[in-house]
């Protein structure tokens, strides 16, 4: 294995959980009551995708660009006071593979202004090589499109990538794609038959490197 591309949201850094607590503040706001649960049923799916769930949940109840930017509105103020929250054993793994010339991507179906903001503000830029985000491709998560346009730009054939992804879609995605693929699970939780298709199920990122340094 000579490469490895992860998530973002809800792998590398704990953004799922503040983005419930927007859409929770967005649907109280106009009125439809906390609206935090429609993370779980959006996981890894990119912007465009999201709107469409929430116009199949919410119909004309609410208007999509306020929506939008109330959404935007409560996180840019978070973001404006609060660094991005990191998961556990981020920067570890990262050390290990940057150690072990492994080369790195992040597949996100966030846009690309906030990866790389989300990147820079974590201190964790200077570790990828390549960065593709969710307005760079034109099929979002389960569509495995960002996974091998990563590998691609990383100049290895999946097979030879691991992926990392903690969300149905992502997982999906990335086993279409042909990716040697783990979960560290977040806000989702895998049933046996996923379980069945990954690589492995890591409890964090800390396990999750210690299972690629006895993958060999």
């Amino acid at each position: 294995m000579k490469g490895a591309i992860f998530d973002m949201d809800g792998l590398m850094f704990d953004t799922e959980s503040v983005f419930v607590k927007a859409w929770d503040y967005v649907g109280d706001r106009l009125g439809i009551g906390p609206a935090g649960f429609m993370v779980i049923e959006t996981l890894g799916m990119n912007l465009e995708v999201t709107k469409q769930k929430w116009r199949e949940r919410f119909g004309g109840k609410c208007d999509e660009a306020e929506v939008e930017r109330m959404t935007y509105e409560y996180i840019d103020d978070y973001y404006a006071n609060n660094h991005v929250p990191v998961k556990k054993g981020l920067k570890n793994i990262l050390d290990y593979l940057k150690g072990h010339r492994y080369r790195i991507a992040v597949a996100s179906s966030s846009p690309e202004n906030v990866v790389k903001a989300h990147l820079k503000d974590a201190d964790i830029d200077k570790y990828f090589d390549v960065i593709m985000c969710g307005d760079m491709v034109a099929k979002s998560k389960p569509e495995p499109d960002i996974y091998i346009e990563a590998a691609g730009k990383l100049k290895l054939p999946t097979s030879e990538c691991y992926a990392f992804e903690d969300s149905e879609s992502g997982l999906k995605a990335a086993l279409a794609s042909g990716c040697r693929t783990i979960m560290v699970p977040d806000l989702w939780q895998p049933d046996d038959v996923m379980r069945q298709k990954v690589a492995a199920v890591c409890k964090d990122l800390d396990e999750a490197a210690v299972y690629i340094d006895s993958d060999k």
